[in-house]
């Protein structure tokens, strides 16, 4: 997948702590997650509709 064009963020979801994930959104029908201490590293990527749904479900 082709995420040259990728915005990442750090997800509000994430701690305070060195534990941080990005994502990017702006991928039209795909999310891209990742490690924030290895912006290089391997990527993950989702449909948009499962990361929406991931995002609403309660913490547990």
């Amino acid at each position: 997948m082709e995420l040259s064009r990728a915005r990442w963020r750090k997800s509000s979801r994430s701690g305070s702590n060195d534990q941080c994930v990005e994502v990017a959104t702006n991928l039209g029908d795909v999310v891209g997650v990742r490690d924030s201490k290895d912006s290089g590293g391997p990527v993950l990527v989702v449909d948009a509709y499962s990361w929406r749904l991931f995002v609403a479900a309660p913490p547990r």
